[in-house]
């Protein structure tokens, strides 16, 4: 269910990726002159061929329709009949009328009222409402193929047309006996919007509409070499070229051409789909992860397209080189050489020379692999620039000699491109961090910085709570260890666990390794103590929301806990009232629990460090029974069951821990005294 979820909508994301790159690419110009409005004619002089209209832009047709229609009022259509009906229906319902208050002159008034009504309109509230909605001042009233305007405004409806008999009684006439009257079942819509009338009175209006301004004769000078395109010679020009590919049958042809470049786009991509489908399935079926690969190519690609499209700049002052070295820094290496070879086939139908192209991408593809294992300091950007550099400057040199055969023939100016190429290597670091904002991904980087003991959280930590500060940095140190053992993100749990605590900088005292003499707890409730305790991860999780720290190390926070208790508190509880019943969720901390290696880790390492505070007696034996009591614990109670860690990673992290603390706890030689 969860494969067929993501399948689809990613599947859909590759095939538009490819019909966006394959309708921008480069295509063959049918019309044998190219030409830019603002810049020099580059050919001879060019004449008419033969006679043809200078077309309209879709612009200037566009603004001829909208006056058109701004200016076009609809077609209603009267029903005499009815103001006929409606007249007799009130004289006959007054003749058999048996008031003597309704004199003949209340019915004289009304029906000459009823009569100006339907001479004016009366049309349903609905349509009146519409016509007011959609800006017409006025419409177009049709009574025996006779065409009348009026105002909006005039219209009456029902309801108007009844208020307007009252209003304008006349002084002699009781308004309330005009009520009794029943005028109401002699109002009735007598012109309805006629729909069919309203769309060919459009139509005919819009097909009046010429799509040209203009002939340009046969012979007529058009433009000579080294003139100023301007914007009339420009719509001569493109309209010539519309004549001509009309003539040629090129937009069919073009049609095929596209065919071809998508089906050729779409297959390079659909390897990379099979790729991630095959070796990397959990980028795959990540909608973000998915987007911001497909975004990595698909700028590629119209970068390139533009670059050689319209003859900007050389294309080897594009840094192609900075999609695989952020795809590393997200990801691994693998995926981030793949996706630089995508790229570097597809871009390589665009360019001049792609054999050229293709070599010189795919040795700096190579080199990003070997160069840049990881990223977590600017030197190693710079180093990894300054080989790219070297890597780019010795291919050519290499190939233009092997080529040419003579180094009189080389084009020096590529140096300098590579140089061009080198600095703009250099803002991958700007757009790292713009991209972890954009996508939520943390990277190596920013993970170093926030380890920084420097940083505003961790500074105030260390001097506020210096206990949980050490407790921190040990727990980093185990839990980085075991991470590293089973293949986790190291550097990601190194970082997590140095914020895991931070929430305690508010309530420091409440927590023994911060106190000195005197408890606090002594003076609460059980229940008190264990919800101070549990505050600690959503305070944690304020202050770090508040600092902007990244949703990644945020995630430490929320778990290191999970769904378990404040075992210290429940248990005395459940010891001094053991017959009372007890609030399971007083004592539970909010989770929820850990969903990955990291997590899961941070989680093991955190209860095992500060259990191992309490040993008395510091033995192999003793650290060995504690550890595997800990962990076994967090199992039984299922804190760990969302985490992908196998039996076998728990047990490496199991005897790592153990090592760590046999280290961290070993005892030291007493030095002899020196005899005198």
């Amino acid at each position: 269910m969860k494969l067929r979820y993501y399948t689809i909508p990613t599947a859909v994301l590759f095939i538009l990726t490819a019909i966006v790159i394959g309708y921008f690419f480069p295509r063959e110009v049918k019309f044998r002159y190219q030409f830019y409005e603002g810049k020099p004619w580059r050919y001879e002089l060019l004449t008419a061929p033969s006679d043809f209209p200078i077309y309209k832009t879709e612009a200037e047709i566009k603004a001829e329709r909208d006056s058109v229609l701004s200016n076009f009022e609809p077609y209603f259509r009267t029903n005499k009949t009815i103001e006929t009906e409606e007249v007799e229906k009130l004289r006959t319902s007054y003749a058999s009328l048996n008031n003597e208050q309704v004199t003949p002159a209340y019915m004289q008034y009304i029906e000459k009222s009823i009569v100006q009504l339907y001479k004016i309109g009366i049309v349903a509230y609905q349509e009146l409402e519409d016509l007011k909605k959609d800006g017409y001042k006025g419409i177009n009233l049709l009574e025996n193929n006779i065409v009348e305007s009026r105002y909006v405004s005039d219209l009456f409806t029902v309801r108007t047309a009844y208020e307007f008999i009252l209003n304008n009684a006349p002084a002699s006439l009781d308004k309330d006996i005009l009520r009794t009257c029943n005028i109401n079942n002699y109002l009735v819509e007598n012109i309805s919007f006629d729909q069919d009338m309203t769309d060919k009175v459009r139509e005919d209006r819009l097909q009046s509409l010429s799509i040209s301004n203009g002939m340009v004769q046969a012979g007529e000078r058009i433009v000579d070499r080294g003139e100023i395109v301007d914007n009339h010679t420009y719509n001569i020009l493109r309209s010539l070229k519309i004549v001509h590919e009309s003539k040629t049958g090129g937009k069919q042809r073009q049609g095929f051409i596209f065919g071809g470049q998508f089906v050729l786009v779409f297959g390079i991509i659909l390897c990379f789909w099979l790729y991630l489908w095959s070796f990397r399935p959990r980028i795959l079926y990540s909608r973000k992860n998915t987007s911001f690969m497909l975004l990595c190519l698909l700028v590629s690609c119209l970068l390139t397209e533009i670059c050689v499209s319209h003859n900007l700049f050389n294309v080897y002052i594009l840094p192609y080189a900075i999609v695989p070295i952020v795809v590393r820094t997200f990801f691994d290496s693998r995926t981030a050489l793949f996706i630089h070879l995508v790229i570097t086939l597809i871009c390589s139908l665009m360019v001049p020379y792609p054999h050229e192209f293709l070599l010189l991408q795919i040795v700096a593809g190579m080199v990003v692999t070997f160069s840049l294992r990881d990223l977590s300091d600017r030197s190693q950007l710079i180093r990894c620039a300054f080989f790219l550099y070297l890597s780019y400057t010795l291919s050519y040199l290499s190939m233009s000699v092997y080529l040419e055969g003579d180094p009189s023939k080389l084009n020096w100016l590529m140096l300098l491109y590579f140089g061009i190429n080198f600095i703009l290597l250099m803002f991958t670091y700007v757009l790292i961090y713009m991209l972890e904002k954009a996508f939520g991904y943390i990277s190596t980087i920013t993970l170093v910085e926030l380890s920084n003991i420097n940083t505003p959280l961790l500074k105030k930590l260390s001097e506020v709570a210096p206990g949980t500060f050490q407790h921190s940095l040990q727990v980093s140190s185990l839990a980085s260890d075991a991470a590293s053992k089973i293949g986790a993100n190291a550097q990601l749990v190194r970082t997590g666990a140095m914020y895991h605590d931070i929430g305690k900088t508010t309530n420091p005292a409440f927590f023994t390794e911060n106190q000195k003499n005197v408890n606090p707890h002594d003076q609460l409730t059980f229940e008190q103590s264990a919800q101070i305790i549990i505050g600690h991860v959503t305070e944690g999780v304020k202050l770090a929301e508040k600092a902007s720290i990244p949703q990644a190390i945020i995630d430490f926070i929320r778990t290191h806990h999970g769904k378990g208790k404040a075992k210290y508190f429940y248990n005395m509880y459940k010891n001094k009232f053991p017959d009372k019943e007890i609030d399971e969720e007083t004592f539970t901390y909010p989770g929820p629990n850990p969903f990955s290696k990291e997590t899961g880790v941070l989680m093991m390492a955190d209860s095992v460090e500060a259990a191992s505070r309490s040993l008395t007696d510091i033995t192999e034996e003793n650290i060995k029974t504690l550890v595997n009591k800990i962990v076994d614990g967090q199992l039984a109670d299922g804190l760990l069951k969302n985490t992908p860690l196998t039996f076998r990673d728990i047990e490496i992290v199991k005897n790592t821990f153990i090592e760590k603390l046999k280290i961290m706890y070993h005892t030291r030689i007493s030095y002899p005294e020196l005899k005198k």
